[in-house]
């Protein structure tokens, strides 16, 4: 019977796995330092499988800093961590499907791996932007945490597990680097084949953040680099220039689809003309800007013909036709946005206008306003609203908490407009950075107003408030107590504000703490000691952990969901709980019944057996002897022999 692991997954062995998969010749077997028989690639016949197209020597276009490949290294281990599940901080904790985790987000990205994989539609992060004032978490946990903290003086004198990267740190870059790519690494995994990703940056780093993200990501997947302006008056105390922008990146997993933005009133007003389709405007065929020259792409360079008496289009020529080509305001030679194949297969949203003032043609395509009502449209690369900027965002902030609780919230508003472009339905939405709470709260609203069920997940370390600031003042002792309170307070106005249609929206959320391993040591080690030894230790799980604590513990484990329903029960003495109840009327199975109690009869055993789960999971201190494991075995493969069992 197979014992639970209980630490986040070796993501170096899956990378084997994948490789495996590939080149299965260029795997074999290596004996690690605990003597036991693992994968390993031979890289010298990896090497030869791929023949010319290895890299060779110091020439090759890539992005480095000083703690690169610790980074990746960092990313890649795996942890022996757990989510504590924190009911009495919660909301609606039994019905809610929205997460709040306290921790560091990279052990929490690590822990995620397996419930969350390639299941997040949108990612939006808003991290530290590396002014020289920022916190920046650090990214070394090889060594025990009073070891590091005498090392590297990482902690202050209140325990606060962060430090600031200021310019008089050699590593001033370099620190920001390694912590934004081994979380982005991680965050990869959880997102969908069509999943995107929002990255909020100014200047100091955005530079190195796309380096980082077409690295990560692959240039390929590189959406957009928005400007969104966030302080239309500028910043006073800004050297040079005012500084009234900043940027958001945009990656893609895949196969991302964009949902488009609904079109503003008065951009509707630009679609006057009509035909059989509906009503369009028209759009320039030819290519502006930069790269519009022939000789920038010599494949878009060629003719249309048209006919003015039969006002017909095509890229044949006829009698009566004329030839036009795209021509640039200087009168040299241009070239059009879409390719021949392209331009012939929408010949029916192409036609010709003469242009004023030339007293000649050119080509336009015709963009229409959608017919089903929705009026959406491409978002642009330039976000300028007032809604979007960084006051709107603190009085969001202040309407709900008081003045002066939170500095710099991102507006709700712009997380919206993300949001409606990118995810909708029951669609995962992740911040690992989430501050103040500003994306649940634009989640809630946006739900409230289209009847959507998206689903958040925050991640926030615990960070200290000062005790001289207004929020400690306030009575907050953290940045997560702000955060919970803030969605609280929102998801209650959202209700008051419209409570006959938001009677189903979910405004909780369950709060998870991340926290050491629910088991001693010794459950690590059990193979180095006797059994003698072993009965008189102590328990394998910790003293102050309780049977929520296990449960959460194996969900992490055997990659569910952690906001499903749940229920507890008792069986002839025992607490028995149901993870996902299923419906025996429509032949779908619970995923998971476990019982943590120290004695379990047969006839317990036998009664979870029946209902025929997924997964099973007991304490192994409930067996007594190597025959009642045996009988447990025997029972689950005579009454449910699809169920996977473990003990802990």
């Amino acid at each position: 019977m197979q014992h639970m692991k209980f630490e986040s997954p070796d993501l170096v062995q899956g990378n084997i796995e994948k490789i495996e998969a590939l080149f299965p010749n260029c795997v074999t077997e290596t004996r690690g330092e605990d003597g036991k028989l693992k994968k390993a690639v031979n890289f010298d016949l990896l090497r030869q499988m791929l023949s010319g197209e290895v890299a060779e020597g110091d020439e090759a276009y890539e992005f480095t800093w000083v703690g690169k490949k610790a980074a990746i290294v960092e990313a890649n281990k795996p942890i022996r961590k757990t989510l504590r599940p924190c009911p009495e901080e919660s909301v609606n904790w039994d019905t809610t499907e929205n997460l709040y985790i306290e921790g560091d987000n990279l052990e929490v990205l690590k822990l995620l791996q397996e419930s969350y994989l390639g299941k997040v539609k949108m990612i939006y992060i808003d991290p530290p932007y590396n002014t020289g004032h920022d916190f920046v978490y650090r990214d070394d946990y090889s060594i025990p945490e009073d070891e590091y903290e005498d090392a590297l003086g990482l902690y202050n004198d209140d325990g606060e597990k962060l430090f600031l990267n200021t310019e008089s740190n050699g590593r001033f870059h370099s620190d920001w680097c390694s912590m934004i790519y081994s979380r982005l690494l991680l965050a990869r995994n959880l997102l969908r084949d069509n999943g995107v990703i929002f990255i909020s940056i100014d200047g100091n780093e955005a530079a190195s953040l796309e380096k980082i993200c077409d690295e990560i990501f692959g240039r390929k997947n590189f959406i957009a680099n928005v400007t969104v302006v966030n302080n239309f008056k500028g910043r006073s105390d800004d050297k040079y220039i005012a500084t009234a922008h900043e940027q958001m990146l945009i990656y893609q997993r895949g196969n991302f689809v964009s949902l488009g933005v609904e079109v503003p009133e008065e951009y509707v007003q630009e679609y006057k003309l009509t035909d059989n389709k509906g009503k369009y405007r028209l759009q320039g065929l030819r290519k502006r800007g930069t790269g519009s020259r022939r000789e920038d792409r010599p494949n878009m360079y060629y003719p249309f013909y048209y006919n003015p008496k039969t006002e017909k289009l095509s890229l044949r020529e006829c009698d009566g036709s004329i030839a036009i080509y795209p021509k640039l305001s200087d009168e040299s030679e241009g070239r059009w946005r879409w390719g021949k194949e392209t331009s012939e297969s929408k010949i029916d949203e192409l036609t010709a206008q003469l242009v004023q003032g030339r007293n000649e043609y050119d080509v336009f395509q015709k963009d229409y306003l959608p017919d089903d009502g929705s009026k959406r449209s491409k978002p642009k690369s330039f976000w300028h609203k007032s809604e979007f900027s960084a006051e709107a965002g603190t009085l969001q902030v202040k309407s709900l908490l008081g003045k002066g609780v939170f500095e710099t919230p991102k507006s709700t508003e712009l997380l919206k407009y993300c949001i409606e472009q990118s995810a909708s339905g029951e669609d995962i939405i992740l911040d690992f950075f989430s501050g103040s709470g500003s994306l649940a709260h634009a989640v809630m609203e946006i739900n409230s107003q289209d009847n959507g069920n998206r689903k958040f997940i925050l991640v926030q370390l615990p960070e200290k408030c000062d005790e001289t600031s207004i929020a400690y003042k306030a009575g907050y002792k953290n940045i997560c107590e702000i955060g919970k309170e803030r969605i609280r307070r929102a998801g209650k106005k959202i209700k008051d504000d419209s409570p006959l249609t938001t009677q189903n929206l979910d405004i909780g959320f369950r709060v998870l703490k991340l926290a050491d391993s629910n088991m001693n040591d010794v459950y690590y080690s059990a193979g180095e000691y006797g059994q003698q030894k072993l009965d008189d230790m102590e328990s394998k799980i910790k003293p102050d952990r309780t049977d929520l604590d296990l449960l959460f513990g194996c969900l992490l484990e055997w990659g569910l969901p952690l906001s499903l329903p749940y229920k507890s029960e008792t069986i002839d003495g025992c607490t028995v709980h149901t993870y996902a109840p299923g419906d025996p009327d429509l032949e779908i199975r619970d995923a998971l019944i476990a019982c943590f109690d120290e004695k379990v009869p047969t006839n317990v055993i036998e009664a979870i057996a029946r209902r025929n789960p997924l997964r099973a999971v007991f304490r192994e201190e409930c067996f007594t002897s190597s025959p009642d494991k045996i009988n447990v075995y025997e029972t689950f493969k005579r009454l449910a022999q699809g169920t996977a069992v473990k003990v802990i």
